[in-house]
């Protein structure tokens, strides 16, 4: 796990997703959408916190009229399709990229329509995060987490500061799931062998996997004289 940059919110996000997101809340605690029309929802609420998660639209996955994109479609693009956990490219095909919520839709209502509070993730992980406290890939500082090159587990850092152990803790399990151990596995293989063999060399590495290219580096474990 390495750092991740915050991207700039796309100029469609606050049309698309911010706006209709307030407007779908205004609906579902029955208050009028100036201008808007639109069915009303069967069921309304009191207050915002009584709202449950799954009545709130996933804006960030429908697809804009102007160019049939979505805002996971920016994502993808924005942060070049890597899992802000795994540090590790998703395929569009075959990956299943997700928008996750830091924080949880069911622990903040007003953060759910908020760009800074979205993350590029594998859905593997996002399934595997649920409403754990875990490290937040915008926060996280070098040596907070290294790499086995015997296992491909992802482990806690002998750099990571006391206060973050916990979180470092709950992030360790969804890092090391079967499906991303095994990818880093692959990875390293690759490496190895070289484009000569059929591999890959360290430029594509670290364009697919940075943070296992770093930890090859961190640990004198590049090969062919790379640097």
């Amino acid at each position: 796990m390495i750092r991740v940059v915050l991207a700039a919110e796309p100029t469609s996000f606050e049309k698309y997703v911010r706006k209709r997101g307030n407007e779908a809340i205004a609906r579902l605690l029955g208050k009028p959408v100036k201008g808007k029309g639109g069915r009303k929802p069967k069921k309304t609420y009191a207050r915002q916190e009584d709202i449950p998660p799954k009545k709130l639209p996933a804006l960030w996955i429908q697809p804009r009229k102007a160019d049939s994109k979505s805002t996971l479609d920016d994502m993808m693009g924005l942060y070049g399709q890597q899992c802000a956990y795994l540090a590790m490219y998703i395929e569009k095909a075959t990956g299943s990229p997700t928008v996750d919520h830091f924080i949880p839709k069911s622990s903040n209502w007003r953060l759910v329509y908020e760009w800074s509070n979205y993350r590029l993730s594998a859905a593997c992980v996002n399934t595997a995060k649920d409403v754990l406290d875990v490290v937040d890939p915008f926060e996280v500082q070098a040596g907070w987490f290294e790499l086995d090159f015997a296992t491909f587990h992802v482990q806690r850092g002998r750099g990571a500061p006391n206060a973050q152990h916990k979180k470092i803790d709950n992030t360790l399990p969804m890092l090391n799931l079967r499906e991303c151990w095994q990818q880093r596995g692959e990875y390293v293989k690759l490496y190895r062998l070289g484009p000569g063999n059929k591999g890959i060399d360290l430029p594509f590495l670290e364009h697919r996997a940075p943070f296992i290219a770093s930890e090859l580096r961190r640990q004198g474990k590049l090969v062919r004289g790379d640097t």
